[in-house]
């Protein structure tokens, strides 16, 4: 993801090609990605960008979980708020992303990484956040 200021940002362009979806699920997806590489590669000081560079998969699973640590039971409801609804709305805020200067992909990254990850009704049923959330309180 490249740093640039908040002024040189246009966030209504990014908006309007990814689709109706608020400043706040496009700043959850940032962070999202940070809290996955971490999961993924750890706190690995010493990697440059595109070597912490994780799939669509590995993102949506990974924006799944910062979900359910953010807001708990709570995350199917926010996450609907924002008109997250499938691992593809992830892909469109994300590629949007890409477009708008926010975040690098590597070539054969395609927005249909994202497709038919995990069907949201399943992982964010109240067994699974329960399961989830049970898991995180006894680490």
């Amino acid at each position: 993801m490249s740093e640039q200021g908040q002024a040189q940002i246009d966030w209504e362009a990014i908006r309007q090609k990814a689709g109706p979806y608020p400043l706040e699920a496009y700043h959850f997806v940032r962070e999202g990605l940070s809290y996955t590489a971490s999961l993924v590669f750890g706190e690995s000081e010493g990697l440059e960008e595109i070597d912490r560079h994780v799939s669509g998969q590995e993102l949506c699973l990974g924006l799944k979980s910062y979900a359910v640590d953010q807001w708990g039971m709570m995350a199917p409801i926010v996450l609907e708020c924002w008109s997250i609804r499938s691992s593809i709305d992830f892909g469109r805020i994300v590629f949007a992303m890409i477009d708008g200067g926010l975040m690098s992909r590597r070539a054969d990254d395609c927005i249909e990484d994202f497709e038919g990850v995990f069907d949201f009704r399943e992982v964010f049923s109240h067994q699974e956040l329960a399961a989830h959330i049970g898991e995180c309180q006894s680490s």
